[in-house]
């Protein structure tokens, strides 16, 4: 009889630890099933962030580039001004004018020296005297 029930206990005992067993390898197969899912999203996320970095090189390349274009052609242009300015010395350029009453001089001043007529030499007058 102690031997029946020995067995017993010993087969109830396999049952539970089977059971356990077997419960424990579906917990675990879960969890690989969540990481990989987790490890997908993840890795999506570093493609994403890939190409959005990708993108922006390149469009920090480019506007290098351009930059270094625009600068080439900006380079010449002071230059460029100055020979304008001085092309025709007998006429004198709004630029003159505006030197000329940052240096304080009048209306009259300007419509005589600059041959501005009296609306364009006042409002040369206030745009530069204002700044």
């Amino acid at each position: 009889m102690i031997f029946e029930v020995a067995v017993i206990l010993l087969a109830l005992l396999w049952a539970l630890s089977v059971w356990y067993f077997l419960n424990y390898a579906r917990r675990q197969r879960e969890a690989v099933a969540h990481q990989q899912v987790i490890d997908a999203m993840r890795d999506q996320r570093i493609k994403d962030l890939n190409k959005r970095l990708d993108d922006y090189q390149n469009g920090s390349v480019r506007m290098g580039e351009a930059i270094h274009e625009v600068r080439a052609v900006v380079a010449g242009l002071p230059d460029r001004l100055e020979r304008l300015e001085q092309h025709d010395p007998s006429s004198v350029t709004f630029t003159q004018a505006a030197r000329l009453v940052s240096m304080g001089a009048s209306v009259s001043e300007l419509t005589e020296t600059c041959g501005l007529t009296q609306a364009e030499a006042e409002l040369m007058s206030k745009l530069h005297r204002s700044e």
